[in-house]
């Protein structure tokens, strides 16, 4: 697939794609005989994993280091694994983070609710409306 191929498909910019290649996220990508990047399955398979990590919010900084990781072969299947689990660690202390917050949110919601059905506002005990 071509850059714009890859780009459409994505839903990334070209320049995206090519700092993601240039910063070592994904495995430098093979060309066609005229210089064209030619995005092979695993290629696009690099982009797939970035776009999920990235909108779980993991670093770039942390997928640049497993990207390098993964390229020097099985020697490093202790230190994927272990900043996989570092990342998943993370990830489930914001979740939790979010949870907290869906929970606030959905307790204020219930009092507009409530406001709505009785067309008074009341004051919560928190103090915080």
């Amino acid at each position: 697939m071509t850059i714009a191929e890859v780009s459409r498909k994505y839903e990334l910019s070209t320049d995206t794609l090519r700092y993601y290649e240039r910063i070592g996220l994904i495995p430098q990508v093979g060309r066609t005989k005229s210089g064209i990047r030619n995005y092979t399955e695993e290629d696009c398979a690099w982009i797939e994993l970035i776009k999920c990590m990235r909108a779980a919010g993991i670093s770039i900084e942390s997928l640049i280091r497993y990207c390098a990781l993964t390229q020097q072969g099985d020697a490093t299947i202790s230190a994927r694994k272990a900043l996989l689990m570092e990342e998943r660690r993370k990830l489930l202390e914001k979740l939790e983070e979010m949870e907290g917050t869906l929970e606030r949110l959905n307790y204020k919601i219930r009092i507009y609710e409530k406001a709505e059905e009785t067309g008074t506002f009341s004051w919560t005990p928190d103090g915080v409306s």
